[in-house]
């Protein structure tokens, strides 16, 4: 039986074509996995559980239904959607992931991740990382009124759209070092991320005959899709 894995879907109501794809993938490929994993970034931006979109509370009937049927949802926070709760977890079927972890997929210890952590480069990033990841400084967030946080969540996108657009290439990608590390660290010898929008299956020497294999998700802005991993492998599958 198959495992899935999507990311960085960017959901918002302004995007009802990707809603869309997605009900058309949870209603579909998904019914008959094994397991779905969403690594993060489901959503364009989140506030609170308090404050649901309509995509939100659409696609949460959905979900809860597929894991009601007997497909496991696992749900690991990105970039965008690090305030999702227990609560959204809870009515969506979700079980929520630490920030990294192990799993055996088919056999296989593989590393799973959004992607963030490793693009070490981009410094300006990783200091607003570490601030959000604080549970004090999300506990200060949650506490402000839904239009405070809605207005914040807008200034930080756009900030986080200008940065993209003069930082290099390069520093918003993943840090070499950084990945190398995160296989030796683990112990793994396969790693499935999103986060840079870049997907590919990257084969690594690790060096004295170590190999291994780093599969980036794809984003869903343009098209959607999703990775199955079987005892035979992995591969993409658009949609």
């Amino acid at each position: 039986m198959s495992t899935l894995f999507i990311s960085d879907l960017h959901l918002e109501d302004s995007r009802p074509a990707t809603a869309a794809w997605l009900q058309d993938f949870l209603s579909g490929p998904a019914r008959t996995a094994g397991a779905l994993y969403i690594l993060g970034d489901l959503f364009e931006f989140w506030i609170g559980d308090d404050a649901l979109s309509t995509t939100a509370q659409n696609l949460a009937q959905t979900t809860s239904a597929l894991s009601a049927s007997g497909v496991p949802v696992y749900f690991m926070h990105g970039n965008r959607d690090f305030l999702l709760g227990e609560r959204y977890a809870r009515i969506a079927g979700f079980q929520l992931l630490p920030e990294s972890i192990v799993v055996d997929l088919h056999g296989t210890e593989t590393l799973l991740l959004h992607g963030d952590a490793l693009c070490t480069d981009d410094v300006e990033y990783q200091a607003f990382r570490q601030q959000a990841r604080n549970p004090d400084w999300q506990a200060g967030v949650l506490a402000m009124s839904i239009e405070e946080r809605l207005e914040m969540a807008r200034t930080a996108r756009d900030a986080s759209m200008k940065h993209t657009s003069v930082a290099a290439m390069e520093i918003m990608d993943v840090n070499d070092e950084a990945v190398a590390s995160a296989f030796r660290e683990h112990r793994v010898s396969r790693m499935i991320h999103g986060h840079t929008h870049r997907p590919a299956f990257h084969r690594i020497d690790l060096g004295d005959g170590e190999k291994a294999e780093r599969i980036v998700l794809a984003d869903w802005y343009q098209s959607g899709s999703y990775l199955e991993v079987t005892r035979d492998g992995a591969r993409s599958v658009a949609l």
